[in-house]
């Protein structure tokens, strides 16, 4: 009679998982429980998370078999409707969902940080339209369609904060770097996907009188600090990170030039092109 073989650790751990496994399938959750854990990992989450993040967090058994992602989206569905009367919205981005606070409370909110959100030209926003809407482009589609020069800091700044890369190169000479927006561009703007990109002329509207106020602001600082041109130099030289430097659009440059003008009587020697 053949010799009966006992069975090894190994056989015996991968039984009590299943056994473990089988015990809870039978306790399936409600979905009041569904919606606690899915709001709960959402605000812990760093960042957005989705339907699939989400469902990974349940274990076998705590999910109905084949409409667990179902349960996920239907969580998901009573959390945006909770929020009707919250300071905070649960938004679908690019990235997935996660919660953010509402638009209309943003001056309140910004008191909590001293530093003041950077102020981007207009050169920076119309290149990052352009980017948007015409992409993939080059730098010099970008020029053309622009007539001026596309300064390098526009460029780097757009690429550090990771609203736009790298998608190919151009089989044209010199092999020209391709641009296109990523999704942590989505993210930023509100966006799931950019056929939800508003019409160019659309976005023009909405931004010009915030333009028309930075500018504004910008000339008001500017005849401030020209009496003191180690300050207003300084001020000049940390802003070109995100700032064009054109004499239209510093009015720092011309005040310098005048007074240039009105010490030595005559024309300054440079200008800035």
């Amino acid at each position: 009679m053949a010799e009966e073989q006992a069975p090894n650790a190994k056989d015996t751990a991968e039984a009590t998982e299943v056994e473990r496994d089988e015990d809870i399938g039978v306790q399936a959750m409600a979905p009041e429980t569904i919606a606690q854990i899915v709001e709960a990992a959402l605000l812990a989450s760093e960042g957005p998370l989705t339907v699939d993040n989400l469902f990974r967090l349940f274990a076998l058994g705590e999910l109905d078999e084949e409409d667990g992602r179902k349960q996920i989206r239907t969580a998901l569905e009573t959390l945006q409707d909770a929020c009707d009367d919250r300071g905070v919205t649960l938004q679908k981005v690019s990235s997935g969902y996660r919660y953010q606070t509402r638009q209309d409370l943003s001056p309140w909110v910004s008191r909590l940080w001293e530093e003041k959100p950077p102020r981007y030209t207009r050169a920076l926003l119309e290149t990052l339209a352009l980017v948007a809407y015409k992409q993939p482009v080059t730098r010099g589609d970008i020029e053309q369609v622009r007539g001026v020069s596309v300064s390098q800091n526009i460029m780097r700044t757009l690429l550090e904060r990771d609203w736009i890369r790298v998608v190919g190169q151009r089989e044209a000479p010199g092999r020209p770097s391709m641009y296109g927006t990523t999704k942590a561009f989505l993210d930023y703007f509100n966006l799931n996907k950019l056929e939800e990109l508003p019409p160019l002329d659309e976005i023009k509207a909405m931004i010009e009188p915030t333009l028309v106020a930075d500018d504004n602001a910008a000339q008001a600082d500017d005849a401030t600090t020209s009496e003191t041109p180690d300050a207003a130099a300084k001020e000049l030289k940390e802003n070109t990170s995100v700032r064009e430097a054109p004499v239209a659009e510093v009015p720092i440059a011309e005040a310098s030039d005048a007074s240039a003008t009105d010490a030595g009587g005559g024309t300054p020697s440079e200008t800035q092109s």
